[in-house]
Formats: C-alpha cells, sequence, structure tokens
C-alpha cells in the first residue's frame, strides 16, 4: 500500500445555506429532476443555474478509512472501504429534491435511522440492471472474501434486505453461508470491527446488485496475503463461480507466485478493488487474472441515462487507483498502447463517498447501524454481482477479458472526464474516449459485457 493520508476525518468545504427554496433548486438539478427556472418560479428572487451550480460545488461529505484500512505490513492487505462521518451524501440531496427542502447532513457520529447512500434501485437503474435484477441470479454464488469475523453479518444483512424489501437470504434458507478459509461454520477467525464494516459492505452490495444471488462469505484468519489467498481458494473449492475481494497492498515480487497460487481459477470471475490512495498500482487488482475494478463518481442527471460519472478523485492521494504493473505479466486481452504489463484498471463502478452506497453495520465502534461508504471497496462486490446476473462463466474462460470483447460499445458506459493524479503517460491517470487506467472501459450497462 502506498503512503496513507491523514487518519484525520477529511473536510470538503461547506453546503452554504442559500435558503431553503434555492437548496432545493440546487438538489433538483443534482437529481435530474428539474431546471431552475422550474424551482425559482416559486421563489420571490430568481436564481440562476450559474449560482446554483456554484453552491452545489461548495457540497462536501466528511469521511475516514475503516480501520481496516491502515497502512499494512509487508505481506498483508489493507481494505479499501471509506466510511463517510459527516455532510451531505449526493443520495440525500435527490431526496431532498423529491420532497423539495433544503438537504440535510450527516451527524458526526455517522449515526442515522434511516439510509444516506444510494440503495438497490439506484444502483440497479445506474447501470441498467433493473431487469436482471428481477430475473436472474438464482442459483448463482457470489463469495466475499474479508479478514477476520463479523459477528453481527447475517444479522446486519437480514435488515438492509428487510427495509429495501429484498427477500430473505439466511444461513436456514439456505442463501447465505459464512466460513472460516479453512471451511469451517462453527471455527471462524477473531472479530474484528473494522473489518465488520468492510463485510457489511461488501454484502449489501452484493444484495443490491444480484438480489436473487446466494452469498457465501469468506473470512480469513488474518488480513495477510497468504491467508486471504487461501479464503479465495476455499471460496472457489465451495462451489462460487464469482469472488470479490476488497482489498490491497503494494505491489511485490512474490505477485506472479500469489497469481499461480491463488488467483488463477479459470471458468471463475474474481473481482478486485483498484484502490483508493489515488494513481497507483496494488495487488490483487494487478493480477492478470482478476477483473481489477476502478471507481466512480456517480451523479444523477437529466440525460437520457439518468445518471453521469467521472473518475473518482477527492485529493492527490484519496480516489481510485490506476496503473501499470511492476511485475504482473500482461494478459493477451489487454492491448493497450505503452504498459507493457499488466494495466489496472478493466472496468468500474461507484466508489466517491460523496455519492456513496447505504450499509447497514452494527459491530464494533464503526457499526452505527445505517451510514454511507465508499472506496473501490464498494466496486468491486458491484462488479462481481454484474457477473453473477450474467450467468455462469464457460469453464476455460478468465472473464477478465469479457467486457474487452464489449470494448466500445453499448454494453458499457465510457466515463471520459476527470483523473486520478498525476501521470507521465496520460491515460494511466486520465480518463479519455475508449480504455483509460482510472476506469477501464467503462462501468456496466446492463449484463452483456460479462459473459462469454
Amino acid at each position: 500500500m502506498r503512503t496513507s493520508p491523514p487518519n484525520s476525518p477529511h473536510i470538503r468545504g461547506n453546503w452554504r445555506r442559500i435558503g431553503s427554496a434555492a437548496a432545493a433548486t440546487a438538489a433538483l438539478l443534482i437529481a435530474g429532476l428539474g431546471t431552475a427556472a422550474d424551482a425559482s418560479a416559486t421563489t420571490p428572487h430568481k436564481v440562476t443555474a450559474k449560482a446554483i451550480a456554484a453552491q452545489v460545488a461548495k457540497a462536501h461529505v466528511q469521511y475516514e478509512k475503516a480501520a481496516c484500512g491502515a497502512t499494512p505490513k509487508k505481506g498483508f492487505a489493507a481494505c479499501n472501504a471509506l466510511r463517510v462521518t459527516g455532510g451531505t451524501t449526493a443520495f440525500m440531496e435527490k431526496q431532498a429534491a423529491l420532497k423539495g427542502i433544503a438537504p440535510k447532513t450527516i451527524s458526526p457520529k455517522a449515526a442515522t435511522d434511516d439510509p444516506t447512500g444510494y440503495g438497490p434501485s439506484d444502483i440497479q437503474s445506474a447501470y441498467g440492471l433493473a431487469d436482471a435484477a428481477d430475473a436472474n441470479g438464482s442459483g448463482e454464488t457470489v463469495a466475499i472474501v474479508d479478514a477476520y469475523d463479523d459477528p453481527n453479518a447475517e444479522a446486519d444483512l437480514a435488515t438492509y434486505r428487510s427495509y429495501y424489501g429484498l427477500s430473505d437470504c439466511t444461513t436456514d434458507n439456505g442463501c447465505f453461508t459464512k466460513v472460516s478459509q479453512t471451511g469451517s461454520t462453527t471455527s471462524l477467525p477473531s472479530a474484528d470491527s473494522g473489518w465488520a464494516g468492510e463485510e457489511s459492505l461488501d454484502l449489501d452490495m452484493v444484495s443490491a446488485t444480484c438480489p436473487n444471488c446466494n452469498i457465501l462469505l469468506v473470512e480469513a484468519k488474518s488480513a495477510s496475503d497468504a491467508n486471504l489467498g487461501t479464503a479465495v481458494n476455499e471460496a472457489v473449492k465451495l462451489g462460487a463461480k464469482f469472488v470479490s475481494n476488497s482489498y490491497g497492498g503494494s505491489e511485490s515480487s512474490s505477485d506472479t507466485t500469489y497469481d499461480t497460487s491463488y488467483y488463477k481459477h479459470a471458468g471463475v470471475a474474481i473481482t478486485a478493488s483498484a484502490g483508493d490512495e489515488g494513481y497507483g498500482a496494488e495487488y490483487p487488482a494487478g493480477s492478470r487474472y482478476v477483473t481489477a475494478v476502478g471507481g466512480t463518481k456517480l451523479s444523477t442527471s437529466s440525460n437520457s441515462r439518468g445518471w453521469t460519472e467521472t473518475v473518482w478523485k477527492t485529493s492527490s492521494t484519496e480516489g481510485t487507483g490506476s496503473g501499470c504493473s511492476s511485475y504482473d505479466a500482461k494478459p493477451s486481452w489487454q492491448t493497450d498502447a505503452t504498459c507493457t504489463k499488466r494495466m489496472i484498471a478493466d472496468v468500474s463502478a461507484v466508489a466517491d463517498p460523496a455519492t456513496g452506497v447505504s450499509v447497514y453495520d452494527t459491530y464494533g465502534a464503526d457499526g452505527t447501524g445505517w451510514g454511507t461508504y465508499g472506496g473501490t471497496s464498494a466496486s468491486s462486490p458491484i462488479i462481481a454481482s454484474v457477473y453473477a446476473l450474467a450467468g455462469t462463466p464457460g469453464s476455460s474462460d478468465y472473464p477478465a477479458s469479457y467486457p474487452y470483447a464489449a470494448a466500445g460499445t453499448s454494453a458499457l458506459n465510457d466515463v471520459t472526464s476527470g483523473n486520478n493524479g498525476t501521470c507521465s503517460t496520460s491515460y494511466y491517470c486520465t480518463a479519455k474516449s475508449g480504455y483509460d487506467g482510472p476506469t477501464g472501459w467503462g462501468t456496466p450497462e446492463g449484463i452483456s459485457a460479462f459473459t462469454g
């Protein structure tokens, strides 16, 4: 893992109070639900679109690394989750627009009675998945690999799914299974509150994206590369054809060995977070056998899609990862011009905490109930679940190749603006038409880019 940013919450400016009518106008524009003229028609003073845009630009969230996100020592990984602790999220702005009121703010402890981030309908709408989410996924298993135990995982998952009207996913009905890296359902690792938040994020994103899928949670006994890799192998051994890994660490010369030991599984779609510290490569996203998932800022829009995306970047050290691997060989399906080794990322999905996703977690210091999370820890399980909606991969395939076959088509939303830092080769860190490092070939528009 590259140098970590400060541990204090990140402040991104203030939502300046401009009066409830003007604030509601701003929220309407953010949500793509109206125009300046529509909303200002009922106000005593005309509010220009330019003035509203200036206020919207000052909207902010405060967030912090999840307690599992500290810079790891060599041979270990950190989670890629960011927890919102204050401010006004994009979802809150959207809800305020629907109600015609000024948006509220999240309290410093981030404890709320209701969700403050995007939920299943938002994710399915943004990525053209509503029909597939309703009809597909039955019988498919998405595995989540994380470190340590979350004692409240099943109960918290039940609360999330109940709130959003999703079917029960429990141990009793066979939908949910939690095991250790050895496959035991009774001898589990020690509990950890930081990783518990990560696990809730992952489980909730699978539920949001593929509500009919079964979920297998495999808990490694530590965050070492070896134990996490062993947990990946166990997930595959237990039959999962889709495996999400929302963690990463610095690259090393051992990565090619890890590739063949843990991540080389033909016929299995394995996803990995690209990282949260801006431009730079990390592992296992750098593995040639996984789908490396970058992160975007996802906002509602008045365009035909209803949404728009840019590269997620909050600062020079906070944003989606990307880059040219120093060690891993380039897979045959990757043909970008300059990087002679593995290039990160392949595809992307929402990761900006300001446009973050709703999560329910009650374990430990971070377990305040409803919260909003971001980071590429959100985008990785979303993409793994899109693969699951698309169906079981071919038995000899490496599904990381699938989006490349759909490159440049309407099956992917091309993200063409934003950057995640400074680099000598522009597309390594800057979005453009077609392939680029931060977002790969783009984000899902339905499932056809994720099947062989």
